[in-house]
């Protein structure tokens, strides 16, 4: 039901992602349900409840289907305030163009009464802006978070998948019991970057203080390998529950690889939550300055996009974000697009999927692939979530800058012959036509060419439309876009 999972982008005009990710401490929200009822997040979670936020709209039908299996209704009858009390249920309309009355099934725009037979809070967003500060994103509907009393979140997903009765009574047992210990730190999530270039690199780490006590001092030990590489500390005043950054010791030269990372503070009561791991990956060297991304879309080709940045983390170069959909499952090739970027610089290439599912496997066999001037692989993938970030060193300046530059393919539209015409430079030279699925359909060979070339490709026999025309020698090639007519 991928695409009928409908985008809150779509109401607000803000850029969509997936879901705000697990791991991820939030901030508190006081939301008033549509009897007056004002709720508070955080009273909830530090009474020890596990709370459960199911964001729906009114007219969305996968939002109605979920609603209609009773799952989340009858959580909340046997595990809410009038059952075990062990956790707390609201129901959100998302959209905040809904009125009360959409959500009791009167009006256009609504699937239905959602109100009758419910016995949890439900909570309209219009006119509430508390929730926006929250930490937590809404960008599509059916949408759920599940939140543990340590405030982080243990689940977030699409609402029919993970909330199911049986997931949402095992999410019970998963959540760490309430603070109960005057000293328990914890380290909760790896803040260093995961990609590196060359030279020194810092490990950050995000830790929490699960104590019920402040956490006045904590230790940071980094290790690779079982060799300590890095240490940090934190000193000050944590409240229970409250996170701190601890940027530790910088690394010299730095090759990439697995780092473990341990807390510890004096007393503490439990060593079960004091690790996390990361894994950063090191830059690829690539032959000279030209690259050239590959990309192969599946289904909802839309949701894809992709940016190198420098080291300044400046954007130069991007595609995507506006391509076309299929009807089916399937996929579809991008025409290839060569970059020149600086010699001898550091970049990285991202990726982004903005329903989070990247772009394969299950809505066709989409990949990507930054290549170097020789066809050497820098970085590749297709299967991630929202994003897959890597790094990449460029080389050298490479050659046969000249034709690159000189090349031209006329006319434009073309009737009857395809014109290129090049500057070569003693040189072996491939010269060829691509459809827009990137399939090669004529090409011509020249050996040891030398000054103004000219080569033709006659149109009779190629069906109207958008191709992309080739040039390739010693490792480099380019491309200009023609219209057949």
């Amino acid at each position: 039901m991928k695409k009928l999972l409908f985008s809150f982008a779509l109401l607000t005009g803000a850029a969509s992602y997936a879901q705000t990710p697990v791991g991820t401490v939030v901030s508190n929200f006081t939301l008033t349900d549509i009897n007056g009822t004002s709720h508070s997040l955080f009273d909830y979670l530090d009474q020890g409840k596990m709370v459960v936020i199911d964001i729906s709209a009114t007219w969305c039908g996968p939002c109605w289907t979920y609603h209609g299996t009773g799952a989340l209704n009858n959580f909340y009858n046997q595990y809410g305030p009038s059952g075990t009390n062990q956790a707390m249920v609201f129901f959100v309309e998302g959209d905040p163009q809904t009125t009360v009355a959409q959500l009791n099934g009167q009006g256009g725009n609504t699937q239905g009464d959602w109100v009758t037979g419910q016995n949890m809070p439900i909570i309209n967003l219009a006119n509430q802006a508390s929730f926006e500060n929250s930490g937590m994103s809404i960008d599509y509907f059916p949408e759920m978070y599940v939140i543990c009393p340590n405030r982080q979140i243990l689940k977030s997903g699409v609402a029919g998948g993970i909330g199911t009765l049986n997931n949402l009574i095992s999410y019970l047992q998963q959540c760490p019991p309430p603070a109960s210990n005057p000293a328990d730190v914890a380290a909760i999530s790896y803040e260093g970057s995961l990609t590196h270039c060359e030279g020194s690199y810092t490990p950050s780490v995000q830790i929490q203080n699960n104590g019920t006590s402040p956490l006045t001092a904590a230790t940071v030990t980094i290790t690779q390998g079982g060799n300590t590489v890095s240490t940090g500390t934190y000193s000050g005043s944590l409240g229970t529950y409250g996170v701190a950054t601890v940027n530790c010791s910088p690394i010299a030269n730095f090759n990439g690889g697995a780092l473990a990372v341990a807390v510890t503070t004096a007393g503490d009561a439990s060593a079960a939550n004091n690790s996390v791991t990361a894994t950063v990956a090191l830059a690829t060297l690539a032959a000279n300055q030209y690259v050239t991304v590959k990309i192969t879309t599946d289904r909802y080709a839309s949701e894809t996009s992709w940016t190198i940045k420098n080291s300044a983390g400046t954007t130069v170069a991007s595609g995507g974000g506006n391509w076309q959909d299929l009807g089916a499952n399937g996929v579809t090739v991008r025409p290839p697009v060569q970059v020149q970027l600086s010699a001898n610089q550091c970049y990285d290439f991202e990726i982004l999927d903005s329903y989070g599912d990247g772009i394969c496997c299950d809505y066709g066999a989409g990949s990507y692939s930054v290549e170097d001037a020789l066809g050497a692989v820098l970085c590749s993938g297709g299967e991630f979530g929202d994003a897959e970030e890597k790094p990449f060193k460029t080389g050298a300046l490479g050659v046969k800058e000249e034709f690159i530059a000189a090349m031209n393919v006329y006319p434009n539209p073309a009737n009857e012959a395809i014109n290129v015409s090049f500057e070569a430079e003693n040189a072996d030279y491939s010269i060829e036509v691509l459809d827009i699925q990137g399939r090669v359909i004529a090409v011509q060979s020249m050996n040891n060419a030398n000054g103004t070339q000219v080569v033709s490709f006659d149109t009779e026999n190629m069906a109207k439309g958008s191709y992309i025309v080739r040039i390739s020698s010693e490792g480099l090639s380019t491309t200009k876009n023609v219209v057949v007519r």
